[in-house]
């Protein structure tokens, strides 16, 4: 099995790269996250969890290791898949586990792909395998934050991760769609 890949980032794909790592060219599957935070050339270092089914091997890609844990914890959860835990892994990992630990499947079920019986089986199942988690600086669900203004923008081409991620920072008061948009495209 492969555990750890080192090499450049050949090309990218819409859910994976492609990572030229000793002249071979291996298709890794990575979050949203982690593609819009690289780019095409970059030489990256990932930690690997190799996925082997009955008519398909695929390579997920993790820059610490441990988020390559969360995912093995994720994927040992009945009805979550690979792809799955991978989309649930998009949210900061701090964020994944403060809402297991506190059996809060709110995050989760805003998840593509889960739903809520998945979601409470999750937290049911890896909350005393996660223990305890502070609550991090900018935890904020995806839930807190306007649906319209969140879906102009994907419209306008930006991709979700990459909105949430800069919304999450945007001060309690801003609430109108329209000063939820001014402040995206200022700070994004």
């Amino acid at each position: 099995m492969i555990a750890y890949l080192t090499g450049k980032i050949q090309k990218k794909l819409p859910t994976a790269i492609i990572l030229n790592a000793g002249d071979v060219g291996y298709l890794v599957n990575v979050t949203q996250t982690y593609l819009g935070e690289n780019e095409q050339e970059d030489s990256i270092e990932l930690y690997i969890h190799t996925s082997v089914r009955e008519d398909d091997i695929s390579l997920f890609g993790f820059e610490k290791f441990e988020e390559l844990e969360v995912f093995k914890l994720l994927i040992s959860v009945s009805g979550v898949g690979p792809k799955s835990a991978l989309e649930i892994l998009n949210n900061p990992l701090s964020s994944i586990k403060y809402s297991i630990s506190k059996a809060d499947s709110a995050l989760l079920v805003k998840t593509k792909g889960i739903g809520k019986k998945t979601a409470e089986r999750i937290v049911i199942d890896l909350k005393e395998k996660i223990g305890a988690a502070e609550k991090p600086q900018d935890y904020k669900l995806p839930a807190d934050i306007n649906e319209d203004a969140v879906n102009a923008l994907i419209n306008l081409g930006y991709r979700k991760h990459q909105i949430l991620s800069t919304l999450k920072k945007m001060p309690e008061e801003i609430q109108e769609p329209e000063d939820i948009i001014k402040y995206f495209l200022q700070n994004a």
